[in-house]
């Protein structure tokens, strides 16, 4: 059975975004192919180094996240990146063998330095995470990544580490392909792209009564002034999203709109009872999982242990064919 590997950053709490961007698809992922997904802490310090306040706290709520989710300790391997330390180890080999003009051609480096350029995240450690990133594939040896097309220049750099790394060493690491993720785009609540830094998200843990009110201010058709007016759905930041949370009756939803048989006020409301529907399961399942912490901490710890036993292995090959000691 092929392997698969993915992670998501600890820099919040998840949000509808990222279960229709990554873990939606990884939980169909579990029931076909032996899989390994982690909360990346490390990577979370690449640009937050600076405050790390709440850093444990969303690490232990993206694992709730991912179990309340549909993720099954049974069928994958969840764990914590730092709780690896195979990981860094394995980095700093890499780090060795990969020439700077690799990384500063990285598309992420450059967009994040100009997007994010408040902060002071020109260090070693944001230039080179292309570097644990490929760590984290390659310590698993896995085949398989699933990505984003955006993401296809990060993982084409992976493999031409493993490809540098073999060469250099002897064969050693599979290069990685990619599962192209065929994910629903979630738009913001204001119609802008879905960021924590624009506030405009809504948590898969929020209370459904701020949910309410954040689809209540929903930006609709600005050209549809009455209730009977014909109004434009393509526009309109609701039926975005009654397109992926009320397909069984998005013909009718889109119809009524464009005849103007449907108010906005209406409409909004449609849509917050659609979206209880999906939340309200997600959320009942992350209380019980918040009442028995034991069991996401031992899920963690055993997540842990089974990813080691494979990553310690592969590191004493690295470094063997590495000629070290």
């Amino acid at each position: 059975m092929k392997r698969v590997l993915s992670g998501t950053r600890p820099t919040g709490i998840l949000h509808l975004g990222n279960y229709f961007g990554a873990i939606e698809s990884w939980v169909k992922l579990q029931d076909q192919y032996e899989c390994f997904f982690f909360v990346a802490d490390w990577h979370a310090l690449t640009t937050g180094y600076e405050d790390t306040s709440n850093l444990r706290e969303y690490t232990k709520q993206v694992v709730i996240d991912f179990l309340a989710c549909g993720l099954d300790p049974n069928k994958c391997t969840i764990f914590v990146q730092s709780h690896v330390p195979e990981h860094v180890e394995l980095h700093l080999l890499f780090s060795m063998i990969t020439p700077l003009s690799w990384l500063y051609r990285c598309p992420t480096y450059k967009d994040q330095m100009r997007e994010l350029k408040e902060r002071n995240i020109a260090t070693y450690g944001f230039l080179g995470y292309p570097c644990l990133q490929a760590a984290d594939i390659l310590i698993y040896k896995a085949e398989l990544v699933p990505v984003g097309e955006d993401q296809l220049p990060h993982l084409e750099l992976t493999r031409e580490i493993a490809r540098r790394f073999n060469y250099l060493y002897g064969q050693t690491f599979p290069e990685p392909q990619p599962i192209l993720n065929t994910v629903k785009v979630l738009i913001g609540t204001d119609g802008r792209k879905m960021s924590k830094s624009y506030g405009n998200t809504i948590a898969l843990s929020e209370d459904l009564e701020s949910v309410r009110k954040k689809v209540m201010n929903m930006v609709t058709d600005p050209a549809r002034i009455r209730k009977n007016d014909p109004g434009h759905p393509e526009v309109c930041t609701v039926f975005a999203y009654h397109k992926i949370f009320s397909q069984n009756s998005i013909d009718e939803i889109e119809s009524s709109c464009r005849e103007g048989k449907i108010g906005c006020v209406e409409c909004k409301k449609k849509l917050f009872e659609s979206l209880s529907q999906f939340l309200e399961p997600i959320q009942s399942r992350r209380k019980e999982l918040e009442n028995d912490i034991d069991y996401v901490f031992g899920v963690i710890e055993e997540g842990a242990k089974k990813a080691r036993a494979i990553a310690s292995k592969t590191l004493k090959e690295a470094k063997d064919r590495a000629g070290l000691l």
